[in-house]
């Protein structure tokens, strides 16, 4: 009895100081993004709520010279905030005519939700879903023609959205994780095996049963930093991204403490990509040909494609739009030049290497989204 009512002390207290620092959170109204506002766009934040009541800060970006009817919801990275990659292709995108919205995720930057950076297969999905309802609402956008961008761990999140609404008719994955995969298994399949998901299933358990005795949650860390020497390459870009002026930003979990230590626990048991064989709506899946993650795309297409491929336990039946349906992998490019496009120099110096291919993306959008008939 006194063990029940210390926990529930403790998760009292946990409730308390996270209504307290919601009480807290406001709106940063200056331009404070890692890249600067192009002179040809607008740009206003917003706020919209998903279905489960959590409230999304977003920024919405528009031509000055006029809209185009279509408009683009944008997320990611996976531990990102608007202010970073997002940001930059929702502006990227509005300079070539479409309304677009970068939006922070639930629990995450300036948005709401309860406890800070953690996520959610289910509630991650909804906040792109609830990204459509808010641009559906618009008057300069035609509901018909919307879009959706998800980068990094957002861009296998954004396939799970278009295999659930069909009002999203055309979807562009960059860079993407399947963050499903990657918690389950491990980076290239290497857990793959009941006993190291045990193991880490028993490690995450003390973890939880420590927090709700303390009240307190711990942080799993961002980036590694100091970054040691004989750190991998992918480890490299991201802190070059990430920790330095390039990327860095006060908001992102990945720039500073990461995910509180259980935040992607759900994950871990989650195989939420199961039904994007049956996508309809168009979808282009972009990587880096040098990226640590590129077979994370690869085999996402191929499954998408043929409903079976490595990393997927599922045999399913072919897509049945097919043709819609694009791989691009970029030549030279890593998975982090995908965020920026990437720079000749660490700590984005020397010369641009502009490895986001924006005129194939506007393409790819204008081309689909003009097509506005239920198929």
């Amino acid at each position: 009895m006194q063990r029940t009512f210390l926990l529930t002390i403790a998760m009292l207290t946990l409730a308390s100081c996270a209504q307290n620092h919601k009480e807290s959170m406001q709106t940063t109204q200056e331009w404070d993004k890692v890249f600067p506002l192009s002179e040809s766009v607008s740009h206003r934040k917003v706020e919209f709520r998903n279905q489960y009541g959590i409230t999304l800060v977003g920024d919405l970006y528009s031509p000055k010279s006029g809209g185009n009817g279509m408009a683009l919801a944008v997320c990611g990275p996976f531990g990102a905030t608007k202010e970073q990659s997002s940001g930059l292709y929702a502006m990227k995108m509005a300079e070539r005519g479409f309304i677009t919205c970068a939006f922070d995720p639930s629990f995450t930057g300036e948005s709401g939700g309860e406890p800070r950076r953690t996520a959610s297969p289910d509630i991650n999905t909804e906040d792109f879903l609830a990204a459509v309802d808010f641009l559906s609402t618009l008057d300069e956008v035609d509901e018909g023609r919307i879009g959706i961008i998800g980068i990094c761990g957002w861009g296998g999140i954004a396939l799970n959205a278009a295999a659930v609404d069909p009002r999203i008719k055309a979807t562009v994955a960059s860079t993407m994780y399947d963050m499903c995969r990657v918690n389950g298994n491990g980076y290239f399949d290497e857990s793959d095996s009941e006993e190291a998901r045990y193991a880490a299933r028993k490690a995450m358990a003390a973890e939880r049963t420590e927090a709700a005795r303390s009240g307190r949650l711990t942080q799993g860390g961002g980036v590694v930093d100091p970054l040691p020497d004989d750190a991998p390459q992918f480890v490299k870009d991201y802190y070059d991204y990430y920790k330095t002026g390039r990327g860095y930003h006060p908001r992102s979990g990945n720039s500073n403490d990461g995910w509180h230590t259980f935040g992607t626990q759900a994950y871990s048991n989650a195989r939420f990509l199961h039904y994007i064989n049956e996508i309809r709506s168009a979808v282009l899946i972009m990587h880096g040909e040098n990226a640590h993650s590129r077979y994370f795309g690869e085999d996402a297409y191929r499954y998408m494609l043929e409903g079976k491929a490595t990393g997927y336990d599922a045999v399913r039946k072919p897509n049945p739009v097919p043709g819609n349906k694009q791989l691009l992998i970029i030549p030279g490019a890593s998975h982090c030049d995908l965020y920026d496009g990437g720079y000749t120099e660490p700590e984005g110096k020397g010369q641009a290497k502009n490895m986001i291919p924006w005129d194939r993306l506007e393409e790819f959008f204008k081309t689909n989204l003009e097509k506005t008939i239920e198929r």
